[in-house]
């Protein structure tokens, strides 16, 4: 279990769990000594790079052990020309420095600015750019726990619980 703390601080001193972005001399050593590597090039006055920014954050503390990078497409030639990016966003995947699929535009999101990011995420473990975390008892314990306290503070809220007049139990008069 020590074990697993120390990877996990280690993985998280050099960017894991955050969408860190990188400039062109610094892509080449982050795609080759990482195992997983969800690469975004953007454009920093473009919306839709921006809304992709938000999604691959909260996905990034999620998958934890892939990591998650964006670079600036206009400051980063080389790269653009040799992995042919052409449209914007696009995230290339990679695994053991080697680029093996990518997303590109929005067209795989339903072509709308508005897309859950539970779509991207289904996009990233079908790639296999992402692995399903492990859930541990702890894990699942902590969520019913969060589950249970945010139900008890909505009834707080309401003043408990309201009968529903469409159950077949609720018939007070």
């Amino acid at each position: 279990m020590k074990e697993v703390q120390e990877r996990r601080m280690t993985m998280e001193r050099t960017g894991h769990g955050t969408l860190t972005e990188v400039d062109e001399k610094e892509f080449l050593p982050e795609v080759t000594t990482t195992h997983r590597v969800v690469a975004h090039f953007y454009h920093q006055e473009f919306e839709r790079c921006r809304i992709m920014d938000k999604h691959l954050s909260a996905l990034a503390k999620k998958f934890f052990d892939t990591k998650f990078i964006k670079i600036s497409a206009p400051d980063a030639p080389f790269f653009v020309t040799k992995l042919q990016v052409k449209v914007l966003p696009c995230l290339i995947f990679f695994k053991d420095g080697v680029a093996f699929d990518r997303l590109v535009g929005f067209e795989e999101l339903g072509g709308k600015d508005d897309y859950p990011t539970a779509k991207l995420e289904r996009i990233l473990l079908k790639a296999d750019a992402v692995v399903q975390p492990e859930k541990n008892e702890s894990d699942s314990e902590d969520e019913v726990e969060e589950i249970r306290r945010e139900a008890m503070s909505r009834m707080m809220r309401t003043g408990g619980f309201k009968a529903n007049s469409d159950d077949e139990d609720s018939d007070f008069d």
